[in-house]
This record gives structure tokens, sequence and C-alpha cells, in this order.
């Protein structure tokens, strides 16, 4: 079988997967921590393998950016190819002083600008939050690893140049500790099909201090999240 996005035949993909928007990270990911990486899609550029992780198959995948393109990726995963545990590594922007450049923070709930949850037809508002079981073997693996981490809301937003320029001390006032793109509609996506998924990402932007990760980091340096997210989608 396959998809409107995804070459991938029944089989191809592992009941856990690993989702970077970016689909060099996912590249970069198969290439220097799974042994044995087949290369399963390629459509639109957006890379997917399938390798095992200690022994254990595991899947990464490309999904774009924004929340359109991670609610479609994610869903058929889930769907369509029976995926059962979804990670997002990504990128974010930190609101706080303490969460710093190329620190890493799971998102435990994903606050959103994003009118996403209309497809569901919910009597009013959603909250989307993760996995209770992937954050606990999240953070598991981040203390065996001897990782710090930050853990708290996130919040998933549709435009990435805000013409505002106080937007985010309202997020941040309300203790949301960084923005990133994906997470809400992965966790509303998980949510509503029965899968588990947790949003992990590293800190690429400083909106207080004005740090900006380069593009290179941002693909193959953030190794942290990597391995945490590793380990716990094989446990």
């Amino acid at each position: 079988m396959s998809t409107h996005i995804n070459a991938a035949n029944k089989g191809d993909i592992a009941e856990s997967i690993l989702l970077p928007g970016d689909p060099l990270r996912a590249k970069f990911i198969a290439e220097n921590f799974l042994e044995s990486p087949r290369l399963y899609n390629e459509v639109r550029g957006m890379y997917g393998y399938t390798g095992t992780y200690k022994g254990v198959p595991v899947s990464v995948q490309g999904t774009g950016m924004g929340m359109p393109s991670m609610g479609i990726y994610s869903w058929e995963l889930i769907k369509e190819y029976g995926v059962r545990n979804l990670i997002r590594v990504g990128s974010a922007g930190s609101f706080h002083e303490n969460v710093k450049i190329k620190d890493i923070v799971f998102a435990m709930g994903a606050s959103t600008d994003s009118n996403y949850v209309h497809a569901f037809d919910v009597p009013g508002n959603f909250a989307p939050v993760c996995s209770w079981q992937l954050i606990q073997k999240a953070r598991a693996s981040a203390e065996k690893l001897h990782m710090p981490v930050h853990a708290g809301n996130v919040v998933s937003c549709d435009v990435f140049y805000e013409l505002g320029d106080e937007w985010w001390k309202k997020w941040a006032r309300m203790g949301v500790l960084a923005v990133e793109m994906e997470a809400a509609a992965l966790y509303m996506n998980a949510a509503y099909l029965g899968a588990d998924a947790l949003c992990i990402v590293t800190v690429s932007d400083h909106f207080v201090t004005g740090e900006r990760a380069t593009t290179e980091e941002r693909q193959n340096s953030f190794t942290g999240m990597m391995k945490i997210a590793l380990e716990a989608a094989t446990m």
C-alpha cells in the first residue's frame, strides 16, 4: 500500500517512530543512530527510514513544518501504518532566561493559536497533552543519560513571523516555556486515534537574549534529544 504522501508498504514502518520536521534531520538520525536503516519513503523529499536501535525496530520520518503537515503525516502513520508511539524531535524558541539555547524541553502540554481542533467537533476547548507513558520513559532515558531537561507547556503557533513585538510575552506570563509549530496537532491526532505521542524539542532560538543556533546545528548537533527519544521509543 501507499498513501498520497508516503510510499511505504504495510509493515515497512515500526510501531515506534521519531518525527523530526526537517527531512535531513531524519536522514541524520537514520545514518548515525539506526542499525541497517532502510529508506522506505522519499515522496516530496520527506525521508522515512526503518532500522533498529539496540536491536529494537524503530522508524524515523520527516514531517515538514506546521500543524497541517504534521497532521497529515501523523494521522496516516497511526491510521494506515499502525504506529503506536510517536515522538516529535524538533526545535523551539525559548521564552525564559533559564531555558537556554540547546536546552531540551519535554512538552507536557501544547497550547495553540490554531483552529486545528475544529476537525474533531468537540463541544468546547480541548487541551492537547502528551502521553504519560512516553514522558515517563523519556524522563527515565534523560536520567540514564545524565541529561537535564525542562518539562512544561509549549505553544504550537501557525505563524512563524509574528507581526507584533510583544506577543510571546503573553504566553511567557502564563508559564509557557517555548514556541514550536507541530506538537498540538500531533497530540490531538494521537488522542483521537488512541496512540501515544510526545514532543521533545531543543531550544534553537531565544526570545529573551536574541541568540540563535545555526542551520547546521539545528540539523546535526541536537543529538541529546535524539538519544533520549530513541531510548524512550525502544523501552
